[in-house]
């Protein structure tokens, strides 16, 4: 069935624990799924039909994290194990979660409330008793979410479980059951109830866990949840580009773009998805100008919308600003290092996944030769401790001062950025001597 040696001991040791006490205890959802389709779980969930208090009778540390639903935490020396007694689930009122939950010692009712099949099955690793009353086992051979039951009844529960379906799709490389997928539009407004931290978090799962993110983004777009949470994205669908370079227009050639972003690079990902995002406004013929800087404030908008952190917005802010830039051979040394201060040599590397990203989601993939020039020329700078910012330069704000006899102000940094300016054109000025003589030029300023 699976390899029963990638089962953590702290599991086994928690369902003997209970069964030692006449409890009965399982395995449980998506480490299950993943362990038959041959992939190690990060997490581990167990369920049982003994009550949270006496759960946490039976272990040293015990965290009651949802203990009104019936889950508490179990924290042993290999890691953290969610423990939730069987439970049916009340009438769902917020789109997300239930009113109450009553106990039950039912293991297939407590299976049955679960969002698809493939999540809906339980292991006892001490009697090897597989229960797949919904036939997760089947659904996971013919590559398919399906959900438990009736479909817009679950939908209807939890609004979130629509989001979820297309992710795992795009996670799992699978197809959305048709009656499944079909429940998704006509339960629009049960999602439109979901709190937009829960759906960041279902958005960061896909592109950290799917290769083809856009499997999802498909299935979101088709059904109308895109249009939901990421107007702006589907404003982008039927926008054309010039054939010469586009085979898809800019809502299918942006979700391709995120597919060949680096799964690890957040960052990455996100500035690939939305570095288009301003073209339909932007579009004038066969031309976008200024999609890339009108792009980035759209992007600042609709990433704190998303309540990302301000980190990681900013890093996607700086790519999708500088991703139309274009390097040429003849660019002065100069130009390279302005290059190098206007992106953030931190950035680099992110910047030129981007277009990595970008190109091959375009007619032909553009040589990326000159990429490989442009790092060269912009490491040798970096070995030769070349200025690119005022905290580089050889005089501080203090010698500013004392030269021209000024208090601190807004003259000050004003001084530096024009000596900065100066010794990008040329390093060799980053003297201290010669720096304190040309300050004396800016006296008037």
């Amino acid at each position: 069935m699976f390899d029963q040696k990638l089962i953590p001991e702290g599991a086994i040791k928690i369902v003997k624990a209970l069964n030692s006490k006449g409890f009965k205890c399982y395995l449980v959802g998506g480490c299950i799924r993943d362990l038959l389709l041959g992939k190690t779980p990060f997490e581990w969930d167990l369920t049982t039909d003994a009550l949270p208090e006496e759960v946490a009778k039976l272990f040293e540390k015990v965290v009651p994290t949802g203990i009104e639903f019936g889950t508490v935490t179990v924290v042993l020396n290999d890691g953290n194990y969610e423990v939730t007694t069987f439970r049916k689930d009340q009438k769902y009122v917020d789109g997300r979660h239930p009113t109450n939950v009553v106990f039950t010692k039912d293991l297939l009712e407590d299976l049955s409330r679960r969002d698809f099949t493939i999540n809906a099955m339980a292991f006892d690793p001490l009697s090897n008793d597989l229960v797949d009353e919904f036939e997760g086992q089947k659904d996971l051979e013919k590559k398919l979410i399906r959900a438990v039951g009736d479909p817009k009844e679950r939908f209807s529960e939890d609004g979130l479980r629509s989001i979820r379906a297309c992710r795992f799709a795009a996670q799992l490389n699978f197809e959305i059951e048709k009656k499944t997928d079909a429940a998704i539009n006509p339960t629009l407004d049960v999602t439109r109830k979901v709190a937009i931290e829960r759906i960041q978090d279902e958005v960061k799962k896909m592109l950290g866990k799917a290769d083809k993110p856009s499997v999802g983004f498909e299935h979101m777009q088709k059904t109308g949840l895109l249009e939901l949470f990421m107007p702006e994205l589907i404003a982008t669908l039927g926008i054309e580009q010039p054939k010469a370079f586009h085979k898809y227009d800019v809502f299918y050639h942006s979700i391709y773009a995120c597919d060949h972003g680096p799964k690890d690079n957040l960052a990455v990902r996100l500035a690939a998805l939305l570095h288009d995002i301003c073209k339909p406004e932007c579009k004038d013929g066969d031309h976008f100008y200024g999609h890339d800087q009108k792009g980035a404030e759209t992007v600042e908008r609709l990433l704190k919308r998303f309540k990302f952190s301000n980190q990681i917005i900013k890093k996607v802010i700086n790519l999708v600003k500088n991703h139309m830039f274009n390097y040429e051979s003849k660019w002065t040394d100069a130009a390279v290092r302005r290059f190098m201060r206007r992106v953030g040599v931190e950035n680099t590397k992110d910047l030129f996944l981007l277009r990595f990203a970008d190109t091959k989601a375009m007619e032909r993939e553009i040589d990326s030769a000159y990429l490989m020039e442009l790092q060269g020329r912009m490491d040798k700078i970096l070995d030769e401790e070349n200025a690119l910012h005022v905290s580089d330069l050889k005089i501080k704000g203090s010698d500013v001062m004392n030269e021209l006899k000024i208090p601190p102000g807004p003259k000050v940094g004003k001084v530096l950025n024009e000596l900065l300016e100066k010794v990008l054109d040329d390093p060799a000025l980053n003297q201290k001597e010669t720096l304190l003589e040309l300050v004396k030029t800016y006296e008037k300023l």
